[in-house]
């Protein structure tokens, strides 16, 4: 592990260490630029990607762990790793979430809409979130995104960022493969997708009667998630080419928004699934 700076610690007083300290204060580590991701999964497949990682926090046990498989040595810069023994990382909130292993990294520089555009094929699939505020929520919404094969999130001005802790962690770092889009008009941006780049734009709203069965989702498109309670605002309903529903029973009237977004996913993807069996 030549490139890999290797300290052992036995304080977590160092300052290179605060954010380790604050994992209840993620919203001030996304005003840093950072990043805190837990747990081996989220930690391994952070590794596995480009981003830029500043440091790891983890018992020696891990450290065995991950140069067993290399995984310190093939990151394309160099990392540093903090050693501290169990019961040291124990002090940190969560132990049973972040299991010992943990890591700091920079979240990505944000893309442009255009700049996204210019870099997937058409038809292309594409998420935006209005409103959305639980990290946990979101967390999931990009897991399933990343499982259904959506090429870009576009976070709205009311929305949480997906590199919140509990998202990150949630997202089980599937967040690390797909480009997020942070907006600062979200109508704006989904006129000019439909506009520019002859996208439908669907909201995901559970009082219509349109059906999510009886709807293209195969061409370009974009499907909106809005807030956990309130749902998509106003605003951006009325700049949304279809209002869909998922058919439901037993007078339930809404699904949790993550569970929603699953259905939805799940339909486009089986769509352009046959879409592609039909152009072979």
């Amino acid at each position: 592990m030549k490139e890999t700076n290797i300290q052992s610690v036995n304080s977590l007083d160092l300052p290179e260490l605060q954010p380790y300290r604050t994992l209840r204060r993620p919203l001030e580590h996304i005003q840093q630029g950072i990043f805190v991701a837990e747990g081996e999964k989220v930690v391994r497949r952070l590794l596995a990607s480009n981003l830029s990682i500043i440091s790891l926090l983890m018992t020696p046990e891990w450290l065995d762990a991950l140069s067993t498989d290399s995984q310190l040595t093939t990151h394309h810069s160099p990392i540093t790793v903090y050693l501290a023994d169990h019961k040291l990382v124990e002090t940190i909130v969560g132990y049973n979430l972040h299991q010992g292993i943990m890591a700091v990294a920079r979240v990505p520089e944000n893309p442009t809409l255009e700049s996204l555009m210019n870099t997937i094929p058409s038809p292309f699939l594409l998420v935006a979130l209005d409103g959305l505020v639980n990290s946990e929520n979101i967390g999931v919404i990009v897991r399933n995104c990343a499982a259904f094969g959506v090429q870009g999130i576009i976070v709205g001005e009311t929305s949480s960022s997906p590199y919140l802790r509990r998202a990150v962690r949630n997202s089980m770092g599937t967040v690390f493969k797909i480009p997020v889009v942070h907006v600062l008009h979200l109508a704006e941006t989904l006129t000019t997708l439909q506009q520019k780049y002859s996208t439908t734009v669907i909201a995901a709203h559970p009082h219509e009667q349109s059906s999510i069965h009886q709807t293209d989702l195969s061409q370009n498109t974009c499907i909106v998630f809005g807030h956990e309670g309130l749902g998509i605002s106003k605003e951006i309903l009325d700049v949304c080419s279809k209002h869909v529903a998922i058919p439901m029973e037993n007078e339930t009237d809404s699904l949790n928004v993550s569970s929603a977004s699953a259905v939805f996913l799940y339909e486009a993807h089986k769509q352009r699934a046959k879409g592609v069996e039909c152009r072979a």
